[in-house]
């Protein structure tokens, strides 16, 4: 299995974020994961599509954009003109979901859904050959640098078996709490993409260490 790691720019240092999308790119990142709070759908209000075109140029790296915003839809193709390569909502703050995910298609974009930990399965029922992209929510979603949620571990296995049943590439993604002495086990449960923010940008040995303290832990498993 392929693993990604994926710094979340909502822990970096605002005052100087260019810097910090190059930094984590050059320190092995293998996706951008840029939160998008609107103090609606999230009690939390971050950035929009002009920060992300801002930032586009300073990374190689494909730009994974997390859209925790109520109604969602209207954003979509703003962010895809700002340089996103993957798109990911919430079911709840979607009028119709399948509406929604053609609409990052249609605009060059993946597309993924976002499962918060209370948010039932059913949801990838009728979705999930459609999406690019499952991402779990490992803590509620709104606020940077909580703790992972060990509840959620069953679920993770749960969209695993989902997955390999349907027999098509989705990727696995977790956002939450994801550190060095919990990613081994979040990739055993069928993880493979990992949302990390605070872990990286708060590490105190820097950014390249950071990272390759996380791709050592995922070297053990199996």
């Amino acid at each position: 299995m392929t693993f990604r790691i994926a710094p979340s720019i909502l822990s970096a240092d605002f005052a100087r974020l260019g810097d910090e999308v190059r930094a984590v790119a050059a320190a092995g990142a293998d996706l951008l994961h840029f939160d998008v709070m609107d103090n609606h759908y999230v009690p939390n209000l971050t950035v929009g599509p002009l920060v992300c075109a801002a930032l586009k140029p300073h990374v190689q790296i494909p730009v994974d954009v997390h859209l925790m915003v109520r109604p969602v839809d209207r954003l979509i193709p703003d962010f895809a003109k700002a340089g996103a390569n993957i798109i990911s909502f919430h079911p709840e703050a979607s009028e119709h979901v399948d509406r929604t995910i053609a609409l990052i298609k249609e605009n060059g974009c993946k597309a993924g859904l976002v499962l918060n930990p209370a948010t039932p399965l059913a949801c990838l029922d009728y979705t999930l050959e459609k999406l690019d992209l499952v991402l779990l929510m490992s803590v509620n979603p709104g606020f940077g640098g909580q703790q992972f949620i060990p509840s959620v571990l069953p679920k993770i296995e749960a969209v695993r078996k989902r997955i390999d049943a349907l027999g098509k590439p989705v990727w696995l993604e977790v956002d939450g709490g994801i550190k060095a002495d919990n990613i081994a086990s979040v990739a055993r449960a069928g993880a493979d993409t990992f949302v990390a923010g605070s872990a990286i940008f708060g590490a105190k040995d820097g950014y390249a260490a950071a990272i390759a303290g996380m791709r050592a832990q995922l070297a053990k498993v199996v």
